[in-house]
């Protein structure tokens, strides 16, 4: 498989064409940010860091019949994925409140949820990716009803593979961002997961002490962010 042109480079991951139209590189890089990139910086082993992780969760979301567009590891920072047409909004399940959340309902963070509560997100830095709803997605056309009830249906399914994985290594899975599109092979056929599922798009707490080990470490000034990525990758069984 060649790599070829640079396609897109985003806050974190650089993805490449191939001589093959329908699958991509992606390129995880050390990069880091926050609020909408308005924060930068770079963390020696973040990417290959990163890209083992997401290797590892969508091998376990796909044996759980969860379609992905993760092919497999190429190397220490890049996968082979399958090139997609995303949808622009972002899925959002709180298993814990917290963060944004917290803030919008003046809700303490930490309160457990007595079931986990969907959310969407348009996707969109410039606009600070805001709340949305069926109703918005469906007449604004970012989505069809069915693709709204495959992305709810598909992101309940992951937290109920994710939640227990993440418990049995005494780690509490608070919330998580997802995105979903069409791979191009397949443009009309059903929704698959899509970008990647990593410490940067989730909010993971020590299960008994509340010690975060996810992007928070990075937006809340708590050090030591890619030590306690990686102990996640540990704790999980993921391979380092």
């Amino acid at each position: 498989m060649d790599k070829r042109q640079e396609l897109y480079h985003g806050k974190a991951k650089t993805v490449y064409a191939t001589d093959d139209p329908h699958r991509l590189v992606m390129h995880y890089r050390d990069d880091v940010s926050a609020f909408d990139g308005v924060k930068l910086a770079k963390l020696d082993l973040k990417g290959e860091t990163n890209n083992k992780i997401n290797a590892y969760v969508m091998g376990k979301l796909a044996a759980a019949g969860v379609p992905t567009h993760f092919v497999r590891v190429l190397n220490e920072r890049e996968s082979l994925v399958k090139a997609m047409k995303m949808i622009p909004v972002e899925c959002v399940v709180r298993n814990v409140c917290a963060g944004s959340m917290a803030k919008r309902y003046g809700i303490e963070e930490g309160r457990r949820l007595a079931e986990p509560i969907f959310e969407f997100f348009l996707k969109s830095d410039a606009l600070h990716d805001p709340l949305c709803n069926d109703d918005h997605i469906r007449v604004l056309g970012w989505a069809s009803q069915a693709e709204i009830d495959e992305m709810r249906a598909l992101t309940h399914k992951v937290n109920a593979v994710l939640t227990p994985l993440f418990a049995a290594a005494g780690i509490d899975l608070v919330d998580y961002k997802l995105e979903f599109g069409h791979p191009t092979e397949d443009p009309t056929g059903p929704v698959v997961l899509g970008d990647e599922f990593t410490p940067d798009g989730c909010r993971l707490w020590d299960a008994a002490t509340g010690e975060k080990f996810d992007k928070d470490r990075f937006r809340r000034d708590l050090g030591d962010v890619i030590g306690h990525y990686r102990q996640v990758a540990q704790r999980i069984g993921a391979p380092l």
